[in-house]
């Protein structure tokens, strides 16, 4: 018997909403669990930088010798070598982490700037392409609020790159944890 997309999609739908609704007490403790744990990474943003360089480092190092482990049977594969090179440099910048992680956290910022700078400017592309569309403004400044970022942490590299990773992370998991805690609420009041 086939069914169709959307009734396949309505029942998915529906399935989750009895089962936030089942758990939702639990999911209104990991969400103020999620808001605390992004205050403190916030609060913290020296400490959780560094966390997060030295898990990064670490998780680099055991998926490298996890991969390492699965190439010795594979020795005839296609592109074994591209592949062994791959878990070398994965391994490598784990110990690299590992070793300076004040130095992780500066390669990290880097790569932040440049992302910010690159999705500034291709947002800016994009809304000088889409001009006469209503609220094409909106996007503009998105682009432009990434470019000024991006320069605002440029210029101050050797301090931004101490808390700006755990300033995000803490941001991310308030983010995250306010939409889960707020789920939960509707879903415990409704």
């Amino acid at each position: 018997m086939a069914i169709s997309l959307d009734a396949a999609a309505e029942v998915f739908r529906e399935a989750m909403r009895n089962a936030v609704k089942r758990y939702s007490l639990w999911y209104l403790i990991e969400g103020l669990l999620l808001i605390a744990a992004g205050v403190l990474a916030i609060v913290y943003p020296i400490f959780s930088s560094t966390a997060v360089i030295v898990l990064l480092g670490w998780l680099l190092v055991i998926s490298g010798l996890l991969q390492a482990l699965s190439l010795i049977s594979a020795r005839h594969v296609p592109h074994f070598w591209l592949q062994l090179i791959s878990i070398c440099l994965a391994m490598l910048i784990g110990f690299l982490f590992l070793r300076d992680p004040e130095q992780g956290l500066t390669t990290i910022t880097l790569l932040l700037i440049v992302f910010f700078m690159m999705e500034g400017i291709s947002k800016v592309v994009f809304a000088l392409t889409i001009r006469p569309f209503p609220n094409w403004g909106w996007v503009l400044a998105s682009g432009m609020v990434g470019i000024v970022l991006s320069l605002v942490l440029w210029v101050n590299l050797p301090v931004t790159s101490v808390w700006l990773l755990g300033f995000l992370l803490g941001m991310n998991l308030i983010s995250v944890g306010s939409a889960i805690a707020y789920l939960a609420w509707q879903v415990r009041m409704s």
